[in-house]
């Protein structure tokens, strides 16, 4: 007996081999772009030392290279890239003020524990 609540949806899928070349030129060029970026911020880690005074600026690129690389998966593994702007909007900006709001948060509560332990002799 035949099984019917298994559907195989991968043979549904009809198209031509020139959409298949341009789907994986597609996941090329993300793999490509996100090793890049990994690789940028591999260095930037690797190269630039804490006590250095980029090390500042090399952690505001950690986290807006992070960023990018969580919006470009959402945009393209989550197929967001396809729709409207408007839906793209509504999706991604609530997150994204959470995220500056966690930022905001991390650096306040951060300072202020950095400047009890100084008060205290640390």
């Amino acid at each position: 007996m035949e099984r019917d609540d298994i559907i195989e949806y991968s043979l549904d899928t009809h198209h031509d081999e020139a959409t298949g070349v341009q789907l994986r030129k597609k996941i090329w060029k993300v793999t490509a772009l996100l090793t890049i970026i990994t690789i940028v911020e591999v260095a930037l880690g690797a190269f630039i030392k804490q006590s250095s005074t980029l090390w500042e600026l090399v952690k505001w690129s950690f986290i807006a290279l992070t960023l990018v690389k969580a919006a470009y998966i959402v945009l393209i593994f989550m197929h967001l890239g396809d729709e409207k702007k408007t839906l793209k909007y509504v999706i991604l900006l609530p997150y994204f003020i959470f995220i500056v709001y966690l930022i905001f948060i991390l650096i306040t509560e951060g300072n202020a524990v950095s400047a009890a332990l100084k008060a205290i002799g640390f």
